[in-house]
């Protein structure tokens, strides 16, 4: 073998939903807070060491949110309630502020700054702690370049506390002035060579559903398909072409190469995209397995050529290294390892292409100073490393030892199928929804405008966006189902309004209207780290975290009503957190015991109701709610355990949870499919 050489493709995807209402103005404030956080920053690290490279793929909604700062106090609800004086907030405004700003990562953004922590575990505020509580929120938020770079963020972060309305409004119009510095940087980068830049069919809809959906059947022979479908093929050619020319007019260059849509392809998509002259896109290691029907890692570091496309494959264990398992290590550790488990392959594989491909900006709250420590070590390691440079996608599309690939299976990168988007009985009703109003349009025999045909073509695009099929079904839950069903079927509802026809009363029914009632066990969504207080106002920390309604349970099953309605779990990489809700008044005044019975050890933990407990291993504590941490230690060597828990007074037990028997958690579990979209 010769020399050991690697080519390495980072590939950083940068994307928000569209927080858009009817009335234009976003109703969330992650775009501009990721902005001053992540979006200048991903790019900025990379150019500080000479030679490095990496792609960017820039949503369009993303692109379209951004350029709303313009004007920030009209276009984002959040801003123009963070800009006024609080004493003129209604109270229901006020309460909505406040926990908008406390949904921040505690850990590594709100407790490093000592006053922020202060006034984050105080019950009232007054005005003047108020307004340091939406600066110390924004600063927190500012990312290490502006904390290294920007003159008035540095002179805030030292002043600490004691901020006025003045303040607010220069920092205000500071970050916005930086927010529209970020998509010309994107495009000065690729310009000089050190990134690549691509997008994704313009409202993020799984294009191969669009064209076909006996492709959901092609990648799971088990599914089941809607009723009656019919080929959206103008749709899914549209969806690609207003993307193109979006990304054209903002980073002023021709756009070369894609990410799909939840990595979702097929051959009939890999040809449109041919035919509107992008020359490379990326995917999921899932299809080229199911391409070539064979699992050997080895075909996975290199780059393939099919129909004159080229398609790079990531490699979904080291990706979800970086996304998922590096937050729980400290720079030096994290990058150490990285190159220890790449380095093996240039010394095994000829020429061979690694690509690494991740959400570019939601995992590093979770890191100590937003990664910072993790990227400069790492970049460092590849900038003085002989065996391995870094490549864009570009340069990928123009190297020659590209394998030719055949076939092209369709899927997506959730387990090479498209189970996610279509099957389920709701996912496939608001299918067939689409296909009704399409054929309705189809058969009107009125005059349509030009203008009209325009707003009927937007909301028939809109209606096709991924996030309504992602919410359907039971593989993924959201406390705002409703609300997303209500938004799906609008868009259809309006297409009729347009054309002053009344809507099908299918319309108005809601999809999941029966989804609450039934389920009971909701799985977590993500790895949480709250503080352990009993305090109900630490909702946002416990955002993502698993539950298991009893109240739902007894319903169903009939049972003796005990004390706790609600338990909440979840988990870190070192510690199992669970949260007890109900008739906590009357736990706290008698002279019960929890008891917590780990299956797989044999170890029965009791606690008293009437005073908190805290070791190295154990934490307890009950005010609003019952709180618990437990260590891993507990659990030994288990990756996998079983939980039982008895609330006991005397020789009586009153309650034993959850009533369906015991509570699985998967401990090693890193929610990977539910974070990179």
């Amino acid at each position: 073998m010769s020399k050991p050489s690697l080519n390495l493709c980072f590939f950083w995807h940068m994307h928000q939903p569209d927080y858009r209402g009817s009335d234009g103005v976003m109703s969330m404030p992650w775009v501009f807070l990721h902005a001053i956080k992540d979006y200048y920053e991903m790019p900025w690290l990379l150019s500080q060491y000479k030679d490095l490279k990496a792609t960017f793929n820039i949503t369009a909604p993303l692109i379209e949110q951004l350029n709303l700062y313009t004007d920030p106090l009209k276009n984002d609800y959040f801003l123009s309630l963070w800009e006024r004086d609080p004493s003129i907030l209604d109270d229901e405004e006020r309460v909505w502020l406040i926990k908008t700003c406390k949904s921040t990562q505690y850990e590594t953004m709100i407790k490093p700054i000592e006053h922020f922590s202060f006034l984050y575990h105080k019950e009232e505020l007054s005005v003047e702690e108020l307004i340091d509580f939406e600066m110390l929120f924004m600063l927190s938020w500012c990312g290490n370049y502006l904390r290294h770079e920007n003159t008035l963020v540095k002179i805030l972060f030292q002043k600490e506390k004691g901020f006025t309305q003045t303040d607010k409004a220069q920092l205000l119009q500071v970050l916005c002035d930086f927010v529209s510095t970020i998509l010309p940087f994107y495009a000065r980068l690729q310009k000089e060579g050190v990134i690549s830049l691509s997008t994704t069919p313009y409202n993020h809809p799984i294009l191969p559903l669009l064209l076909d959906m006996e492709n959901a059947k092609r990648a799971n022979e088990h599914t089941t398909l809607p009723d009656n479908p019919m080929s959206l093929r103008e749709d899914a050619i549209e969806q690609v072409e207003r993307s193109i020319t979006l990304y054209e007019k903002t980073f002023g260059t021709t756009a070369t190469g894609f990410w799909p849509a939840e990595g979702a392809v097929d051959e009939e998509s890999v040809n449109i995209y041919k035919e509107c002259g992008l020359s490379w896109i990326a995917t999921d290691e899932a299809i080229l397995f199911r391409s070539l029907d064979d699992d050997t890692r080895a075909n996975l570091y290199k780059p393939y050529d099919y129909n004159g496309m080229t398609i790079g494959f990531r490699d979904h264990g080291l990706s979800d290294l970086i996304g998922f398992n590096y937050r729980f290590k400290s720079g030096h550790d994290a990058s150490e390892h990285f190159m220890q488990v790449v380095e093996p392959i240039a010394h095994t594989q000829e020429d061979a292409t690694l690509f690494v491909i991740l959400d570019g900006e939601n995992a590093w709250e979770f890191f100590e100073n937003n990664a910072y420590d993790f990227f400069t070590a790492l970049y460092e390691r590849f900038s003085n490393t002989t065996w391995c440079k870094t490549v864009t996608m570009d340069e990928v599309s123009k190297l020659e030892n590209k394998d030719i690939l055949e076939k092209l299976s369709p899927g997506s990168w959730i387990h090479g199928n498209f189970d996610t988007w279509s099957g389920h009985s709701e996912k496939n009703r608001a299918w067939e929804l689409i296909y009704q109003t399409r054929r309705d349009v189809d058969n009107y025999v009125g005059e349509i405008s030009k203008e009209v045909a325009e707003e009927i073509k937007f909301h028939f695009l809109a209606s096709e966006c991924s996030d309504w099929f992602w919410w359907y079904g039971d593989d993924h839950v959201t406390e705002f189902g409703l609300e997303f069903d209500a938004l799906f079927r609008e868009h259809l509802i309006r297409i009729y309004h347009l054309l002053h026809v009344q809507p099908p009363s299918d319309l108005f029914i809601p999809i999941i209207a029966h989804k609450s009632a039934v389920s009971f066990l909701v799985k977590p969504q993500t790895s949480i780290s709250p503080l352990i207080d009993g305090k109900n106002s630490s909702f946002f920390e416990w955002l993502g975290s698993g539950s298991v309604d009893e109240s739902k349970l007894y319903s169903t099953m009939d049972r003796v009503r005990g004390p706790i309605e609600k338990i909440h779990y979840g988990h870190d990489h070192n510690t199992l957190f669970l949260a007890f809700e109900g008739q906590i008044e009357s736990l706290e005044t008698s002279s019960q015991h929890l008891q917590v019975i780990i299956e797989e050890t044999g170890e029965n933990l009791s606690f008293s109701m009437q005073k908190p407990y805290d070791d190295k291993d154990t934490k307890l504590v009950i005010d609003e709610r019952l709180e618990i941490a437990l260590s891993r230690a507990h659990f030994k060597n288990n990756s996998t355990v079983h939980l039982r828990f008895e609330i006991i007074q005397g020789n009586d037990i009153i309650q034993t949870m959850p009533g369906y028997g015991a509570l699985y958690v998967d401990l090693d579990e890193t929610y990977a499919n539910n974070w990179f979209v």
